[in-house]
């Protein structure tokens, strides 16, 4: 019998893109194909023990190995030492002026030592086709993986809360406020069409962990203090949901500022539900607590080249999606609006697998009025979300893929070494 394929995987991290781009893919790999990879997972490896370095024949590693400063150099000898090396990159080096960590990145000049590192990787691999196409201008060497679910994981088994109201939930991080501003005004039209008492927003992630970062405009210098509740971007993400704290009892209002981890007794009855946030490897269980998952994407390059973990999750969840018409949500989902032949009304097409949105001051609250209104439509579009993402997104289905690659760039070094 051959022997394995030794694979060291050197993740950013274990809670975040680690887990997502590094972790489990690896986990699969070998789960999967048990007799043919052998994988190490090591945040902090030797890189200068080449007797360590010597015993595995792929090294896949995210964004950077060790310091950018020194890849040219590492790259080099590995190769020298017939090793293949991975970069593996999930967003854009280079967020627009929206983004939270823009003046970090710029400051730090960290896009461009990314971008360097694209242009000496060996290999690249990245999320969608419109990322490669991206990284593609700068390396050709550039091959799609994109991010899969395991079915099996207990965050990812649907068992849904009961509820007499139809949940409408977000589910994500700190970076989106200009992303959820796109919502602005749609609860204010729930009210005024008289449907929050059939409704309930459901903002998913909250935290108040973190520092504000401050620097000096003359020096460049940072410094950092503990972020105040108010100061919290989560704290406008809850304005845009609750049209500024008036569509809850006072009493709930009350309850919410005071920043307590506890449930509110009468939550079920608001129209809004804060949940606090949820480590990595129980977070998806939220998704259990809406019936309908919103995706409002701002039209810029950063968020143009971002996975479609959202489409994934809601779909293995089962979750009717209301997505905006573009970048990641067009790889897979099929509008469920359709003009009618006279072009005077949207009529329902029930092969669709989600509503996208291209009107922003309108089409979020018609869509979610029309799925309150309709409850049916919810179900087939939640159904056929499911069967759109199951067997092409599952981490069998993308363990399938890594194994093909990586026995195609070990391939292609035995053919170069003739």
């Amino acid at each position: 019998m051959n022997k394995k394929v030794k694979v060291l995987v050197v993740p950013s991290d274990r809670s975040g893109v680690g887990y997502f781009r590094s972790v489990t893919p690896h986990t699969g790999l070998e789960k999967f194909y048990p007799e043919e990879f052998h994988v190490d997972i090591n945040e902090n490896p030797d890189l200068n023990n080449d007797e360590f370095l010597k015993q595995y024949d792929i090294i896949h590693y995210h964004r950077s190995l060790g310091q950018y400063e020194q890849m040219p150099m590492l790259l080099n000898k590995l190769k020298s030492m017939g090793i293949i090396t991975i970069m593996d990159l999930d967003d854009y080096w280079s967020p627009g002026q929206h983004h939270p960590a823009y003046l970090i990145i710029k400051n730090s000049k960290m896009d461009e030592k990314i971008l360097n590192n694209i242009k000496i990787a060996e290999n690249v691999t990245t999320t969608t086709d419109l990322f490669a196409a991206e990284i593609g201008k700068f390396n050709k060497r550039v091959y799609v993986l994109p991010n899969a679910i395991n079915p099996e994981e207990k965050q990812y088994t649907p068992t849904p809360e009961k509820s007499d109201r139809v949940r409408i939930g977000w589910l994500g991080g700190s970076s989106h406020l200009e992303d959820l501003k796109l919502l602005n005004g749609v609860v204010n039209k729930m009210k005024s069409s008289n449907l929050l008492d059939k409704v309930q927003f459901v903002l998913c992630g909250f935290d108040l962990r973190g520092n504000v970062t401050m620097i000096d405009p003359q020096t460049g210098q940072q410094t950092q203090r503990p972020i105040k509740p108010q100061e919290s971007v989560w704290f406008q993400y809850e304005k845009i949901f609750t049209d500024n704290y008036s569509t809850i009892s006072d009493d709930y209002k009350k309850h919410l500022l005071t920043y307590t981890k506890d449930e509110y007794p009468n939550v079920a009855n608001e129209p809004y539900r804060r949940v606090w946030t949820k480590p990595v490897s129980t977070y998806a269980s939220n998704y259990n607590l809406f019936d309908i998952s919103l995706a409002p994407l701002n039209d810029n390059m950063f968020n143009k080249v971002k996975s479609q973990l959202k489409v994934i999750e809601s779909g293995f969840h089962k979750k009717a999606l209301i997505a905006q018409n573009f970048g990641p949500y067009q790889i897979d989902l099929v509008n469920a609006r359709v003009k009618a032949l006279d072009n005077s009304e949207n009529t329902f097409f029930d092969g669709g697998n989600a509503y996208l949105v291209n009107n922003n001051s309108k089409d979020w609250y018609q869509f979610i009025k029309r799925l309150v209104e309709n409850p049916e439509q919810i179900e087939i579009l939640s159904n056929n979300l499911y069967n759109t993402v199951k067997g092409k997104y599952s981490i069998e289905a993308v363990s399938k893929q890594r194994r093909e690659l990586y026995l195609s760039l070990l391939n292609e070094k035995q053919n170069d070494s003739i």
